[in-house]
């Protein structure tokens, strides 16, 4: 009888002791991609969702939330990083553009959570100009990085191995987890290059979507009647700015087209595959390109030609994205990691699918300026929820580092989204947000400088250098295809829309 109160007794002690102790702060996984568009996520829902399926991007939102709002603060690669390591808009953080560099000994999120004791590691693409700093570990693609035999960078210098990038990345990603302690809790930023240009496809891909034919948007034909100067004056289109690497024309054939340009097969692809590759390279595109170039394609039928081929690319790449994603969600629950690992998926921006004849973002239209983001915090909010709620890329900074139980430091910009992953609906969350592109008109794609304000319904955007001026009504036009500012019948709302991005800009400490 005693020796069974002994028992009883030790069991309890046991109990209350498992009860007190604190719960192991999270471990936190950023899978991050480069211009994925949320139409291209099949979570979302769109005209691609059927045909081109993400299946394991959709299992982080049956287990979470899918934010239905998210947007950036600047739509482009490296700004769109520093805005996330920081918590601040590019003109607070100093990366306005692509080519200007980073200063990493400023505040940001890894560096307070290194500090507070995360193992901090980021493998993929960086893109912003300087080595990381506040990651324990860090191998990075140069730039932009190479899909096949891509090189990486670590403290140690640059080597180049053998694979295709999508897979390696999650290679890396997976090791580390794997090697780290594990008595201390992580923060991973896993970054893929996919599907950033110029979209070339894994091995295994090549052949995908072969059979099918893509719808095409609405707008393809878009002739940017109801749009300003910056519209028209774009060098993003399908039509005359894809070039042949990036539609793989010159990769495997010289040809002369109808308007007597000459395309020269190229080696700089085609130097880092191996034999094998390169053999299953062209006997995909051979054979295809032959044919377009056989049929003597009017120049409308070569846009829709051009689509397809951008679109099946494109959608190639996302599939390698997915797969890796099912492989590291296999592993956390196979390891026992995933009851306390936050999973989010996210991308530096939303990018054009021929929306308006277009690839590539920049712009505040609806189709660069959304992008996805979709977050996984077990135990936390009901499994396959979603906001509507207002949200941004300046966010997730906060957002990191309430979830590590951190103070948040009193100068970043962006509001945490935890009670957001908590089923709360704050009643003081942003009823708009602020959007500033800063990179100069005579670089790539000749896009104007603007900033803007977009509420639930409106978007008022000014092109300062042109003093130019957009209203979109978005829920009587959500293709933005024809500006309202100079209607007498929206006067009002532009007076408002005015007051309310001055304020904002006050509020972000705007002054360019």
């Amino acid at each position: 009888m005693i020796k069974n109160r002994i028992i009883v007794c030790l069991l309890w002690m046991l109990a209350v002791s498992a009860q007190a102790a604190p719960q192991k702060r999270p471990n936190i996984l950023w899978i991050f991609t480069d211009d994925h568009s949320h139409k291209a996520i099949s979570a979302y829902g769109s005209h691609l969702t059927d045909l081109a399926p993400t299946p394991n991007i959709d299992r982080i939102a049956e287990q979470g939330m899918l934010f239905r709002n998210s947007f950036v603060c600047n739509s482009i690669c490296g700004p769109s990083r520093a805005a996330i390591m920081t918590g601040k808009h590019s003109h607070i953080n100093g990366f306005r553009s692509n080519g200007d560099r980073f200063d990493g000994h400023q505040q940001t999120f890894p560096r307070l959570l290194q500090d507070a004791g995360y193992q901090t590691a980021v493998i993929g693409k960086w893109h912003l100009g300087t080595d990381p700093v506040g990651f324990d570990h860090w191998e990075i693609l140069p730039g932009q990085g190479h899909y096949y035999q891509p090189d990486f960078i670590t403290a140690k210098g640059t080597h180049r191995e053998q694979g295709y990038v999508t897979d390696l990345i999650t290679d890396k990603s997976l090791n580390w987890m794997k090697e780290r302690d594990p008595e201390r809790p992580f923060m991973l930023m896993l970054q893929h290059k996919a599907p950033h240009r110029e979209w070339s496809p894994a091995p295994r891909h090549l052949h995908l979507f072969d059979d099918v034919t893509f719808p095409e948007p609405p707008t393809l034909f878009d002739d940017y009647e109801g749009r300003g100067t910056a519209a028209k004056m774009q060098d993003m289109t399908i039509a005359k700015t894809m070039h042949p690497g990036d539609l793989k024309i010159n990769d495997v054939v010289d040809f002369k087209d109808k308007n007597g340009w000459y395309y020269k097969a190229t080696k700089n692809r085609m130097e880092r595959m191996t034999e094998k590759e390169s053999k299953d390279w062209w006997a995909a595109y051979g054979p295809k390109n032959k044919a377009m170039m056989e049929a003597n394609l009017s120049e409308k039928e070569m846009v829709r030609w051009k689509y397809q081929r951008y679109i099946k690319d494109y959608l190639r790449c996302i599939r390698s994205v997915d797969e890796n994603i099912g492989r590291v969600l296999n592993y956390l629950e196979e390891s026992g990691l995933a009851d306390n690992t936050v999973v989010m998926y996210s991308s530096d921006q939303s990018f054009y699918l021929g929306e308006h004849g277009w690839f590539d973002k920049r712009f505040m239209y609806e189709e660069s300026l959304r992008t996805p983001l979709i977050a996984c915090w077990p135990g936390h909010g009901k499994p396959g929820s979603e906001t509507d709620l207002m949200v941004q890329n300046i966010d997730m900074a906060q957002t990191f580092l309430e979830i590590a139980g951190l103070p948040v430091p009193s100068d970043m910009q962006g509001s945490s989204l935890v009670p957001l992953l908590n089923g709360k609906n704050p009643a003081d969350w942003r009823e708009s947000i602020y959007y500033q592109y800063h990179q100069d008109v005579n670089t790539v794609h000749h896009v104007y400088p603007h900033y803007g304000i977009r509420t639930g319904r409106y978007k008022l955007i000014y092109f300062n250098t042109l003093d130019e001026w957009e209203l979109y009504d978005l829920e009587k036009d959500p293709q933005e295809m024809t500006s309202q500012y100079a209607n007498p019948e929206y006067a009002g709302k532009v007076d408002e829309l005015k007051q309310q991005l001055t304020e904002l800009r006050a509020v972000y400490q705007a002054t360019e």
